[in-house]
């Protein structure tokens, strides 16, 4: 079996506050913290974008794993925010972290669960010896209209896991499962500068429906049980989804803690699923069982079974870790964070 090696996660330094971007459209901070969950979400910067932000993710990866980035075979970036409509974020990557030219490489784009889609692809073409090493990653500088509801959630980070052989790997990956439909519940046409959504419509015909399918397709395909597995991560748009799909599939809360990031973040899209496993994966036990769930909308999910291994301590201290990435903030206004993510238009 193929496994996870090495990981790396980048969150930019800049915050704001949910109650800051409340204010200006005259709504009730309070109200927007509790019916999100979400405090607060990280911004890129005016010089960061999606492959700045999957490029230091990158390197955190390769500094964990502490491999050559020559041995990487494939590299694949899913975003929704990728800086080019045609040129590829992945050779970007690959160049700036010195991975190229002996690789395949290629842009992902399914909603927030691009990443995990790459993740599965990587694993395969380990696991069938077509390559030695692979680098998924899941990351975006997510977009939201002003005064519109995902204006609040709408955050920029992003994850990068390298993927290898089972005896070098601090995780290995026993079996993945997808669940996919033809539910339109957000969707951004070309050209357009934000994305449109169902509004409640992208809670149960779409996220609901789509993680819970995922989740018991992938316990069914194991012959395994809630109860066999030590943590979960879900696809979080917002502290609430999750909370509410484990509540549903009968997950104690306190197997979600650990990776339920979004409250500090915000809703990172691809990265979100993934930077929720990077945070179980700080602190995981070797031994340890992990579910994760993605979901991109339009519609689609993709399960993991993830076991915890002896070398997980090893690669611990090499790169920062989303402790570090959590605590390293700088708090910004709306003017400043209109400025940042470029809202004003000609």
């Amino acid at each position: 079996m193929a496994g996870i090696v090495g990981y790396g996660v980048n969150i930019p330094v800049y915050r704001i506050k949910t109650s800051e971007i409340a204010k200006v459209w005259g709504e009730e901070p309070e109200r927007i913290e509790k019916g999100l969950g979400i405090m607060e979400k990280a911004v890129g910067g005016v010089d960061e974008d999606t492959s700045t932000i999957a490029t230091m993710a990158a390197l955190n990866a390769v500094k964990m794993a502490g491999i050559s980035p020559q041995k990487i075979g494939a590299l694949y970036v899913g975003s929704e925010s990728h800086p080019y409509a045609v040129k590829p974020t992945a050779t970007i990557v690959a160049e700036a972290i010195g991975a190229v030219p002996n690789l395949t490489a290629a842009d992902i784009e399914f909603a927030c669960k691009g990443g995990t889609a790459g993740l599965q692809m990587v694993l395969s073409m380990v696991d069938s010896r077509m390559i030695e090493y692979g680098m998924a990653i899941g990351a975006d500088t997510a977009q939201g209209r002003p005064g519109d509801a995902l204006e609040y959630s709408a955050a920029s980070g992003g994850a990068a896991f390298i993927t290898g052989p089972e005896k070098e790997s601090l995780a290995v990956v026993e079996s993945t499962f997808s669940f996919s439909t033809d539910t339109p519940d957000f969707w951004r046409r070309q050209g357009a500068d934000y994305p449109s959504h169902g509004g409640r419509f992208t809670g149960a015909p779409a996220y609901f429906k789509h993680v819970i399918s995922a989740t018991n397709g992938l316990l069914e395909k194991t012959g395994t049980k809630i109860s066999d597995y030590d943590y979960f991560v879900f696809h979080q748009p917002n502290a609430k989804f999750p909370q509410e799909a484990a509540k549903k599939l009968g997950v104690p809360p306190e197997k979600l803690k650990d990776g339920l990031v979004v409250p500090y973040v915000g809703n990172t899209y691809s990265g979100a699923t993934l930077l929720g496993l990077s945070a179980i994966l700080d602190v995981a036990k070797p031994g340890s069982r992990i579910l994760a769930t993605s979901f991109g909308s339009g519609a689609g999910s993709d399960s993991f079974a993830i076991t915890v291994t002896d070398r997980i301590t090893e690669g611990r201290g090499r790169a920062p870790c989303m402790k570090d990435y959590l605590e390293r903030k700088k708090y910004i206004d709306y003017a400043t964070y209109i400025k940042y993510r470029r809202k004003i238009k000609n």
